[in-house]
């Protein structure tokens, strides 16, 4: 599904679940794209408990661009394409998330787009080497849930415990979930299903 922004073109890949109880939109990090091994295993465990899952491939990667470019732009890009696909399912719950630095998209921009939750991979916390320069308040002001999941040798650092709704540290897992990205899609699925998120 094409969706225009007033910054570009993005596109959605949209896995429906048959009886939907959410839905869930999943956005890449600079560098990568929507088919990251995280990013696939997500969507199969989510749509396994009955949530219809878009994948967004955002603007600045359609046109080629390495980096997203001014936060202000990606963020406006981000709220209109989850207004469009709200547009497409507008009785279901929404959930945000993404991985690195489409998991600061979903938390800057969830109080905007009214989701009930945030799904946090590999929140970058800081550049590589310089944790005084911190993103933990991108966290903090989702004004939502936000579970996190990060493995314990991220380069970009890892968040503290008091500035999520939930904190998984995979041992032995780095910036890529390269080790076991199955595990990444069991505990978004466990997490979602919990009535206890908060």
């Amino acid at each position: 599904m094409e969706i225009e922004t007033p910054h570009g073109r993005a596109l959605a890949e949209v896995d429906e679940a048959a009886d939907p109880r959410l839905l869930l939109v999943l956005t890449h990090g600079s560098g990568g794209g929507v088919d990251a091994p995280d990013l696939l295993a997500v969507r199969d465990a989510v749509l396994a408990i009955g949530g219809t899952v878009a994948r967004v491939t955002q603007p600045f990667r359609l046109r080629g661009a390495r980096a997203p470019g001014s936060a202000v732009k990606q963020d406006e890009a981000w709220l209109s394409i989850v207004a469009a696909l709200r547009e497409r399912h507008p009785d279901l719950p929404l959930v945000q998330g993404g991985r690195s630095n489409g998991a600061r998209v979903a938390c800057r921009t969830a109080r905007a787009a009214g989701a009930e939750a945030v799904v946090a991979l590999a929140f970058p916390l800081h550049p590589p080497g310089k944790p005084e320069r911190s993103r933990a308040e991108e966290l903090r002001q989702a004004g939502t849930p936000v579970l996190v999941v990060n493995g314990d040798r991220d380069p970009f650092g890892v968040p503290d415990e008091k500035d999520a709704a939930r904190l998984v540290v995979l041992p032995g897992e780095g910036h890529e979930f390269k080790k076991d990205p199955a595990r990444v899609g069991e505990v978004v699925a466990r997490w979602l299903l919990s009535p206890k998120r908060r």
